[in-house]
C-alpha cells in the first residue's frame, strides 16, 4: 500500500525540474508544436471544458488554453500546482488549478467536455475505479483521453518512487489492450492511437509501448 503523504512528498520534490524532461516542459519548438497538433485533432471544435486530471506543472493545460479551451487542473502536488499557475499567468492565459487526488477530482457536480490524463494511471491503487469516477464527470457525448503506455521501469534507477508502489495494479504503465478492456465498458466509442513512433513528442525515439486511447461517452 502506497502512501499519499510520502507520493505527494515525491512529486513536490520533483515539481522543481520536471520540466526538464523533454515532453513535461515541452519548450523545444517541435515537440511542442506536436503536442499541440495532437491535442487539437482529439478534441471537439469549438471551445470546451476541459479537466486535466495529473496536470503536473500544467504544459498541457497551457496548449489548451492557447486554443481556447476552459482548463481545470487537478493535481495531488500543491508545488506541481503552483508551477502550473505560474505558467500560464506568465503566457496571460487563464486556468483553474486545484489542489486534491486526481482519481476523485474536487469538482463537486460539474461536468466537462473533455477529461484528459497523461502517463497517470500507473500511480494510482485503485485504476479502474478512477476510470468510471471519471467518466462520471464527462458530459454525455464528451471525450475522455488518455496518453498512456508500458514502460521498462518506474522512476529513477528502477526504483519505487514511494514506498509500496511496486505493488501498484499498474506500476510501470499498462499496456494498450488493458486499458482498453477496462474503459470500453465504459464508453460508446473507443480507439487506440499509437504514438512510439513519433520522436518529436518525447525529445527523441523512444522503444516503449505508447499510445493515446481517445473514447466517446
Amino acid at each position: 500500500m502506497t502512501d499519499s503523504t510520502a507520493i505527494t512528498a515525491y512529486w513536490d520534490a520533483a515539481a522543481a525540474d520536471f520540466d526538464a524532461e523533454p515532453d513535461h516542459g515541452l519548450r523545444a519548438g517541435e515537440t511542442r508544436a506536436a503536442w499541440s497538433d495532437l491535442l487539437n485533432s482529439w478534441l471537439p471544435s469549438g471551445r470546451s471544458c476541459v479537466l486535466d486530471v495529473g496536470c503536473g506543472t500544467g504544459s498541457l493545460s497551457e496548449l489548451l488554453a492557447e486554443s481556447g479551451h476552459r482548463v481545470t487542473g487537478v493535481d495531488l502536488s500543491p508545488r506541481m500546482v503552483d508551477r502550473a499557475r505560474a505558467k500560464l499567468s506568465a503566457a496571460g492565459l487563464s486556468g483553474r488549478f486545484l489542489v486534491g487526488d486526481a482519481a476523485a477530482p474536487p469538482t463537486g457536480d460539474e461536468r466537462f467536455d473533455v477529461l484528459l490524463s497523461r502517463h497517470l494511471v500507473w500511480t494510482l491503487p485503485g485504476p479502474e475505479a478512477a476510470l468510471a469516477e471519471w467518466v462520471g464527470r464527462i458530459r454525455p457525448g464528451g471525450t475522455l483521453i488518455l496518453v498512456e503506455g508500458r514502460w521498462r521501469q518506474s522512476g529513477q534507477s528502477g526504483v519505487p518512487y514511494a514506498a509500496g508502489a511496486e505493488t501498484l495494479p499498474w506500476y510501470g504503465g499498462v499496456t494498450a489492450e488493458d486499458l482498453s478492456a477496462a474503459v470500453r465498458p465504459l464508453v460508446t466509442e473507443l480507439r487506440i492511437e499509437p504514438l512510439a513512433g513519433d520522436a518529436a513528442l518525447w525529445g527523441g525515439p523512444v522503444t516503449d509501448e505508447r499510445y493515446a486511447l481517445v473514447a466517446r461517452v
